[in-house]
């Protein structure tokens, strides 16, 4: 660490790739994949990045191999058909307290093709009436996707909020068979 607290050493890896979703911005850390940003053209990415250089105090660096290249293999595969389970090193930095341990609960304990109700997921975490607490960590999931928020819905079965929007929730969700595919 620097004087200013700052760890200048720190390198963060991070490419824009395509997928069924739009552009997504990936960034890993030393140990692991840091952050998924839906929607990453332009000016998104690029306030995603100053905030990522801000929170973790690194350099950035564009780079699709190295670090990325197993998350971009994983994401390919999954939106081909192909993985069904991310297993992935994960820098979970980003997140902490109760977000983090709704986060971990919902990316081990919540497979593809199945869905979770806030409130659930509440209970799982020793919670229960902290549904309303689950849905804030959810917005606040720097790894959507891989950590699959869009996995959360309403126990009335409506689909809840979701950073991505509901259209990505919905295209997400259909391709784990939960929803029909969209006609067009």
């Amino acid at each position: 660490m620097g004087s200013d607290g700052v760890n200048s050493g720190q390198v963060v890896e991070w490419a824009v790739v395509g997928s069924d979703i739009g552009p997504l911005l990936l960034a890993a850390t030393g140990e692991g994949l840091v952050s998924v940003v839906f929607h990453a053209d332009g000016e998104v990415r690029d306030r995603a990045l100053r905030r990522l250089a801000a929170q973790l105090g690194a350099r950035l660096v564009e780079e699709a191999s190295g670090r990325l290249a197993e998350p971009v293999r994983a994401l390919e595969a999954y939106f081909a058909g192909g993985l069904r389970e991310f297993r992935l090193e994960l820098d979970w930095s980003l997140t902490t307290g109760f977000n983090r341990q709704v986060l971990r609960e919902l990316a081990s304990g919540v497979p593809y093709g199945t869905v979770v109700g806030y409130g659930e997921l509440a209970k799982r975490v020793g919670q229960p009436g902290a549904a309303q607490a689950v849905g804030a960590a959810m917005g606040s999931n720097p790894l959507p996707v891989v950590v699959p928020c869009h996995r959360v819905v309403e126990s009335g079965g409506g689909l809840g909020g979701f950073g991505g929007g509901l259209e990505t929730k919905r295209r997400l969700l259909a391709l784990e068979g939960l929803l029909p595919q969209p006609l067009f």
